[in-house]
């Protein structure tokens, strides 16, 4: 087993993302930390382990280009990473490489995780689903740190994309379940923080922008749940919609959207989405008559 961490100017998280690897019950376990040049406190903290793990800080070309370069270092026959902010929960090491010992057929496994606020406190159970091809395309329901790969898939298949800096795992997901099966525990692996500056929720526009190109790259199309997604990550910058007004902006603002984005990936749009847009907007206008002048109604 080897595990691979990026890391840069993490040195708030680190330490105890560190720490959840060498509490692990599994051994052996060859750990590399890749870090890209800190500037805060993350030497401090590298330095303070001394030679127990092996790491190495350096500039680099990016968070892929640096797991890529510790998945070219290591040894093990099963590579994971696991960022400098995220942490595995108790036993998570041994339950996956059990899992891939009792299922030979699977060339990664993924477990349950959480997603973690700053201070570590648990906000939810991240949207995890057993393992389904098309559904894949739907929905990301694969949480990243709780996934666990043959090194003789990654050999086969090629490692993280460089050229993508959002949704590289995703990408990843998909060419292994190109060939491979994934094995699903049903287990609590893992846990990843969500907080302001992640890239998730601080560049979501972006983050949506590179996930349409990547489901399309591998299936010509893109479902509508990340047509929508892109479009409610763009118009909800700028919308609120606690207003009347701004509400009705965001209803055209996201139809127009969507069909630009139908037509550019899909080059059509469903006819249910036709329909699905034809009842917002009788919805909200007939609403909008009910608050004429002459109404008695209350809206409220």
């Amino acid at each position: 087993m080897s595990i691979v961490t990026p890391s840069y100017n993490q040195g708030r998280f680190i330490k105890e993302t560190i720490e959840s690897v060498l509490s692990q019950d599994y051994r052996p376990v060859e750990y590399l930390v890749f870090d890209g040049g800190s500037t805060d406190e993350t030497m401090a903290v590298l330095r303070s382990y001394g030679d127990v793990f092996s790491w190495v800080s350096e500039k680099d070309k990016g968070q892929s280009n640096a797991i890529n370069k510790g998945w070219s270092r290591a040894r093990g026959e099963i590579l994971a990473w696991l960022n400098s902010d995220d942490i595995y929960l108790p036993g998570a090491i041994s339950k996956a490489v059990a899992f891939l010992q009792d299922h030979p057929e699977c060339g990664a496994v993924y477990g349950e995780g959480y997603h973690i606020e700053e201070n570590g406190k648990i906000i939810e159970r991240y949207p995890t689903e057993p393992f389904d091809r098309k559904r894949l395309t739907e929905t990301c329901y694969i949480c990243q740190p709780t996934v666990f790969i043959r090194k003789e898939v990654l050999q086969e298949i090629g490692f993280l994309d460089e050229g993508l800096r959002y949704s590289m795992d995703y990408d990843l997901w998909f060419r292994i379940a190109r060939r491979y099966d994934f094995g699903y525990l049903p287990e609590y692996l893992a846990s990843t923080r969500f907080y302001r500056e992640t890239k998730t929720l601080g560049q979501k526009v972006q983050v949506h922008k590179e996930i349409l190109e990547v489901v399309h790259r591998y299936h010509q199309s893109v479902p509508a749940s990340w047509v929508y997604g892109y479009s409610h990550a763009f118009l909800e910058k700028y919308l609120d919609r606690s207003k009347p007004l701004e509400n009705l902006i965001f209803i055209m603002g996201l139809i127009v959207l969507s069909l630009e984005k139908f037509l550019a990936y899909n080059h059509r749009v469903p006819r249910a989405e036709c329909q699905l847009w034809w009842g917002w907007l009788k919805h909200h206008f007939k609403w909008k008559k009910l608050r004429g002048p002459q109404s008695t109604v209350n809206p409220k």
